[in-house]
């Protein structure tokens, strides 16, 4: 069974994971319990399916679910029949409301004011691709979860910021995906202690931070590829100094050697002279 190959943490492992993301995907692909999973769920999305027959069946949910993101929430039944339910209403905000894209796709996938799913061969086919994607980068996860968080990191931020209509909403959506958020607060130095803070000063906070870090006027101007690269980079230059302190990997043991007696650089010092080349 084929396993994502990182070979090192940090930026390297990062450059490493980026040259080769399309072969190790293909490769991936191809694991039998994937195959199999892909396979179930173009078979059983090629015809019509009720709406009640896709909630009941355990397998394809879960499949369907991973394919948007969404892995792991398969038991929520109830809250998933409420968004296929108000997403083929069209006078209904519910999901506007939600403020989820993750969901937001999915219901706008799998909703039928009929009560029967219906799905183009071109659909299953992206589902199919979007469920290898997610599975792969899962299992990149098993082996190094930094290198997971960044990959949904380049995946979801075009989403949460393309859907927002004005900044506050982009923000609160940002916010409200862990994922993402954990890599920007890493990212511009903000410490997770501000998650207990009022909604509306964790935007101001995160807004601020991420126009000093990345020298933006707006919150989308993020998804231009050399801020969304610099933003990956200074992550994982985060995460090699406070590894520093367990001696995990190559990236951190030279920052512990700049840090040791002797060389007048601190730990702080050490991540100060490593971003200021990013």
């Amino acid at each position: 069974m084929y396993q994502p190959v990182i070979p090192v943490s940090g930026i390297g492992g990062w450059r490493f994971l980026q040259a080769t993301y399309d072969r190790q995907l293909a490769s991936h692909s191809e694991n039998p319990q994937v195959r199999a999973d892909r396979n179930y769920l173009i078979g059983k999305l090629s015809e019509p399916i009720t709406t009640e027959d896709f909630l009941n069946d355990k397998r394809l949910l879960r499949i369907a679910m991973t394919a948007f993101d969404l892995g792991g929430e398969e038991w929520k039944r109830g809250f998933i029949s409420k968004a296929l339910t108000e997403a083929a209403d069209p006078t209904s905000t519910w999901l506007a409301r939600l403020n989820n894209s993750k969901y937001t796709a999915f219901a706008s996938m799998f909703a039928s004011a009929t009560g029967e799913i219906k799905l183009s061969e071109a659909k299953v086919q992206e589902l199919a691709a979007a469920y290898n994607t997610a599975a792969f980068e899962l299992s990149v996860g098993e082996v190094d979860e930094s290198m997971r968080l960044a990959l949904n990191f380049q995946s979801e931020l075009p989403k949460l910021i393309g859907t927002g209509t004005n900044e506050t909403a982009m923000l609160y959506r940002i916010l409200g995906d862990v994922p993402v958020r954990t890599v920007l607060e890493k990212a511009t130095g903000l410490p997770e202690s501000m998650r207990k803070l009022p909604i509306e000063k964790q935007a101001e906070m995160l807004k601020a931070a991420m126009q000093r870090t990345f020298g933006i006027d707006k919150v989308s101007d993020l998804t231009a590829a050399d801020k969304m690269d610099k933003a990956v980079q200074r992550y994982h230059a985060v995460q090699s100094v406070q590894s520093a302190n367990y001696g995990t990997s190559g990236a951190a043991n030279a920052l512990v050697l700049l840090g040791g007696s002797g060389s007048g650089l601190g730990p702080q010092a050490s991540l100060n002279l490593l971003l200021s080349n990013r």
